[in-house]
């Protein structure tokens, strides 16, 4: 089980999250490696590995194509299955494998972190900026974008980036670290109230992880919907 603080270094005067990095890590290997194990020796027929494979990518590229039309939906269509897979990866890592020592966690969930669900939101909103202004060109793109339909309407605009940022990655973030906090509460309970409380604790504990993996993969889904809701609003605007 975790510990209640997480291991920290300083480089170049700055400080880095240790838990974060070893957790995103291991998180990045695991998504690497069933990818490429699953893409392996590829058939026009596919079959097994490759079915589930295709079947993610399909359903990633028409989450996308929900969104995002006119012709744009496959340029982002790599950027939604990645960040699917890895947020989905992270959200369940800490239900399965929590790592601490002398109260230091070292491995948990990445996404109960809002440092890196913020992360995500960033990423978000700079490729749809970096793509609305490559589409549109930067001064079509900042007046339709903020200055329309009024010019007085920037301070609004403003103000509305700054909340889809946070809601973006609070959402996910308040989802995964309640979640693992509840399960670290009941496997204190299993190892602190004698045999009774253990044995009433261990089926709750297997169905709150049940919950929390639906929970898991419900908030991975949604994070890659409102980003391709995103992207839209900023590449979509009307003439």
């Amino acid at each position: 089980m975790s510990g209640d603080s997480v291991s920290t270094f300083q480089f170049l005067g700055l400080t880095f999250n240790t838990t974060n990095i070893i957790s995103g890590l291991l998180a990045a290997i695991i998504v690497l490696v069933v990818v490429f194990l699953f893409s392996r020796n590829l058939k026009l027929k596919p079959t097994g590995k490759q079915n589930v494979l295709e079947w993610l990518i399909d359903f990633t590229n028409n989450i996308v194509r929900g969104s995002v039309t006119n012709g744009d939906a496959p340029d982002f269509g790599l950027y939604a299955f990645t960040l699917f897979l890895f947020i989905f990866v992270s959200n369940q890592l800490g239900l399965f494998l929590q790592i601490g020592w002398n109260g230091v966690t070292y491995v948990r969930s990445p996404t109960s972190d809002p440092i890196v669900t913020l992360t995500f939101s960033l990423i978000t909103l700079m490729l749809a900026h970096f793509s609305g202004v490559k589409k549109l060109g930067f001064k079509k793109y900042f007046k339709e974008s903020y200055l329309t339909p009024f010019t007085f309407w920037l301070p609004i605009s403003v103000f509305t980036e700054l909340i889809d940022f946070l809601t973006l990655g609070l959402r996910i973030y308040g989802v995964i670290f309640s979640g693992e906090m509840l399960l670290k509460i009941i496997g204190e309970m299993a190892f602190s109230g004698g045999i009774g409380m253990t044995i009433v604790a261990i089926p709750i504990a297997f169905i709150w992880q049940g919950f929390s993996l639906f929970l898991g993969s419900i908030q991975a889904y949604v994070f890659v919907t409102l980003t391709s809701v995103y992207i839209s609003q900023q590449i979509q605007t009307e003439e």
